[in-house]
């Protein structure tokens, strides 16, 4: 399938692509790696009149430790929006975190994960994307910025607000994801069961558990959520000392569409989705149980 007719401009810095969206707003789109974007355009489901494209801004790229200052514990984990999936796979300190190296291994296939990155990912925000999940359990920051009004910093429960739809204003570009310094008190795992043709989950469950307990769902609802509900039971079972105890898990987890409008398509009725996110969110909370050591 053709795109419809499209402008192209191929920004040579940040500032530039900034600028360029500041003067074309809501008729621009960013291209990073083109994964998400690009098919959308083929089928013409996404008609922008211009791209921008970034894909080469090297400021953009990479992970990086940032540490607090003096006399402030803990740091965060930088991941340039420009990083692509097969990068982030090779940086051993993503080890640290349980359900992010879960996650990265299962997305798209070889090619997704050399071309597709982390920021656009994020940015498109399909409500099935295993990364949404994965980002709202570790409790993730979102750095933003716009030519007009210079940077701020979106917590993630609050970028994700819909399908295909985040906090980003028209002109703003996504900076770099941070996340919250690896504990030994928590654990996190993240598991999902997939529809073989697109490799999308039909549900998927990150769970943190431990000093912080934080369940969250994709593939089932229209975006990407916090399972406060669950988060919930599981922390009243820890304070009466029976958070690891399977009919705990069980009735935490029966909780996990709780307020949720589920899916329904050709691939999983709403019955057979949240079924399986119960199962999901019990094997995920399982195995983040079994990573606190």
């Amino acid at each position: 399938m053709i795109p419809a007719a499209f402008e192209y401009r191929r920004a040579a810095s940040l500032d530039e692509a900034l600028a360029l969206l500041a003067e074309h707003g809501s008729e621009a789109k960013v291209l990073a790696g083109g994964h998400s974007l690009l098919p959308l355009m083929k089928l013409r489901l996404a008609r922008p009149e211009r791209l921008i494209d970034i894909g080469r801004l090297e400021e953009l790229k990479g992970v990086a430790e940032v540490r607090s200052g003096a006399g402030t514990p803990g740091g965060s984990l930088r991941i340039g929006a420009l990083t692509t999936y097969a990068e982030l796979l090779e940086d051993e300190r993503i080890a640290r975190y349980g359900a992010l190296a879960d996650a990265l291994p299962r997305i798209g296939d070889a090619q997704v994960r050399n071309r597709g990155t982390i920021g656009g990912s994020i940015a498109h925000a399909d409500p099935a994307a295993d990364l949404t999940a994965v980002l709202l359990a570790l409790d993730a920051t979102v750095a933003v910025r716009s030519a007009a009004r210079g940077g701020r910093e979106i917590g993630i429960d609050d970028f994700f607000e819909g399908a295909f739809t985040t906090a980003l204003a028209d002109d703003e570009i996504l900076l770099e994801i941070r996340l919250p310094a690896p504990s030994d008190e928590v654990g996190s795992a993240y598991v999902a069961i997939d529809q073989h043709a697109s490799g999308y989950p039909i549900a998927g469950v990150a769970a943190v558990v431990g000093a912080a307990t934080r369940i969250a769902v994709t593939g089932v609802g229209e975006r990407a959520y916090r399972a406060t509900h669950v988060e919930a039971a599981l922390e009243a079972a820890a304070a009466r000392g029976s958070d690891g105890q399977e009919h705990a898990i069980e009735a935490a987890v029966a909780r996990i569409t709780e307020g949720i409008d589920v899916n329904g398509d050709i691939h999983a009725d709403p019955e057979y989705r949240a079924e399986m996110a119960r199962v999901m969110a019990r094997r995920a909370i399982e195995l983040a149980r079994a990573r606190l050591v």
